[in-house]
């Protein structure tokens, strides 16, 4: 006889959407005059950050935005895009955060795609949004965020109706019921990638995800309660890596930075007595090459999170002098951000700097919430060895994958396939089962039949004393097919020739994968940080033409 377990219905006692929202009813019943946000002289507690959220998200509601409804956000990292993390959602509509580096005709086209009912926009990014609305088909409401402290204060404008972000406050309800989703699955926010090579594309999460992301990044991270987070990681992107939310859920307080400089950090990290924030590698080596009179070392630990690009472990090991501990992660934006970590043994502790520093730069082990990672044979859809040499792609499964791509059945279908989400990134794994990226499937570099990976040579080129950034593309070759050409950004006040980098390369790594050319300048880079590839490859392939 079988016992029928299965007859026990779900019903609201037993089972509740999971969703983000919960983590900032918990925090305000339980800390409620504990310290939330700080934005150079503005400070709220989260009793205040419940209210004012609340506030909001009845302004919308009257206006008629309810479920699946888009309301882009426009904004710095300051504290009204960390509210719209909780406050349009509570209304039951769609977070949409845009890079705040987009020209007008990719904003307009987030606009029409996105179909965005509610635009809300940092007056300073005022001009690229009013020559966006020029060719848009949509117009969606405007509302204006008049911060104080903005650099730029352009003019407001004359022809369209708008209003101030303060008055959704002002004019809301305090006793506004949320509307959370009764479905854990509904859409919560949607993202676009970056379109370097075309069109963006509209990457949507679910409420359960973003949750389970959430506890997964406080278990992997080992975050105790009340933390305090600097958030320099765009808000922008993959939802500030989720950390909107996270941070919630421990009750920590949030410090709002609006534009990223070395001594800024460095400052608010002293003045608040920061102890966590993240960043991309470029950030690392920002702090890194600063000047010795912006730099600070401190006394204690402060953790700090990295991705975006595979870290050189020269930057990691040179992170040490500031007490920073870096834990570098890896994710998509198709994965709500991170879900990949280098998690340190304790056997590494016994290794030299240098050496941990080489251990800490790989992409590592899954984070808690991620069900499974693989790296496997494209062609016969088997794992690989772990051999730390045989390549293939990473590939991901569980409740942190996307829900798809917006109006894009084609690339849902393509991405999401024989049951995995498969990223475009070529990796090994290594014997301890630790996975590392070798390069993106579209940067690989093809000489002569080798495959060269673009991430190796720069990790070689950052080990030189003069080098501040460096990119390696293919470039095409008569003879070769393709070789590696680097572009590289050189430190303030020092200097190096191309052969002296050439030879260098040649000294650290097989002959066969050094730079066949060299080229010094300033690099082209996304408003996370990462260095736009897909522009240097154009610019390698026309130095080849002028040849």
């Amino acid at each position: 006889m079988t016992i029928e377990y299965d007859q026990l219905p779900a019903n609201p006692a037993n089972f509740v959407a999971l969703t983000p929202l919960s983590f900032l009813q918990r925090t305000a019943d339980i800390y409620p005059q504990r310290e939330a946000l700080i934005y150079n002289q503005r400070r709220y507690t989260w009793s205040q950050v419940r209210s004012r959220c609340t506030r909001i998200a009845s302004s919308l509601v009257a206006r008629g935005i309810g479920k699946n409804d888009t309301v882009s956000v426009f904004a710095f990292n300051t504290p009204e895009i960390f509210e719209s993390h909780f406050s349009i959602p509570m209304a039951g509509a769609v977070l949409n955060t845009i890079n705040t580096r987009l020209d007008a005709a990719t904003v307009a086209y987030i606009i029409d795609h996105g179909e965005s009912r509610l635009f809300i926009v940092d007056r300073q990014l005022w001009p690229v949004l009013q020559k966006a609305l020029e060719t848009t088909e949509l117009k969606p409401e405007v509302i204006i965020i008049d911060d104080p402290d903005a650099t730029e204060k352009p003019a407001l404008p004359d022809d369209i109706e708008y209003g101030f972000y303060e008055d959704l406050v002002d004019r809301g309800d305090d006793t506004f019921k949320w509307r959370t989703p009764e479905d854990e699955w509904q859409a919560l926010s949607l993202n676009y990638t970056s379109g370097t090579t075309g069109l963006p594309k509209g990457v949507v999460y679910h409420h359960r995800g973003s949750y389970l992301m959430t506890m997964g990044t406080i278990v992997s991270w080992d975050i105790p309660q009340h933390p305090r987070y600097l958030y320099t990681v765009p808000m922008f992107h993959c939802n500030g890596w989720g950390h909107a939310w996270t941070m919630t859920a421990v009750a920590g307080t949030i410090v709002c930075i609006r534009a990223f400089s070395p001594k800024l950090l460095f400052d608010l990290v002293e003045e608040h007595k920061i102890t966590h924030f993240g960043g991309a590698p470029i950030i690392l080596n920002m702090l890194a090459n600063a000047p010795r009179s912006d730099q600070k070392q401190f006394g204690r630990t402060i953790k700090v999170m990295t991705a975006g690009a595979p870290p050189p472990a020269k930057v990691l090991e040179s992170m040490n002098q500031f007490g920073f501990d870096i834990m570098h992660v890896y994710g998509l934006t198709e994965t709500y951000g991170h879900i990949l970590q280098a998690a340190p043994q304790e056997s590494w502790a016994a290794q030299s700097i240098a050496a941990q520093a080489e251990l800490k730069s790989r992409q590592g082990i899954r984070f808690a919430m991620t069900e499974e990672v693989d790296v496997i044979n494209t062609e016969t859809g088997e794992a690989v060895p772990w051999d730390s040499e045989t390549i293939g792609e990473i590939v991901i499964r569980g409740n942190t994958t996307m829900k798809g791509y917006l109006k894009d059945p084609e690339a849902t279908a393509k991405a999401l396939r024989n049951n995995w989400l498969y990223s475009g990134d070529l990796a090994v794994i290594h014997a301890d089962g630790y996975i590392q990226v070798k390069d993106r499937a579209k940067d690989i570099i093809i000489s002569g039949g080798e495959n060269i990976s673009s991430v190796e040579i720069e990790s070689v080129l950052y080990k030189h004393p003069s080098v501040g950034d460096a990119a390696v593309v293919a470039m095409p070759d008569e003879k070769w097919g393709e070789v590696p050409c680097a572009f590289v950004e050189l430190k303030t006040g020092v200097e190096a020739t191309e052969t002296e980098l050439i030879d260098f390369c040649a000294d650290n790594m097989a002959r066969f994968k050094r730079p066949k050319k060299v080229v010094f300048g300033e690099l082209p880079k996304t408003a996370t940080g990462k260095i736009q590839k897909n522009l240097l490859r154009e610019k390698a392939k026309a130095l080849k033409e002028n040849i």
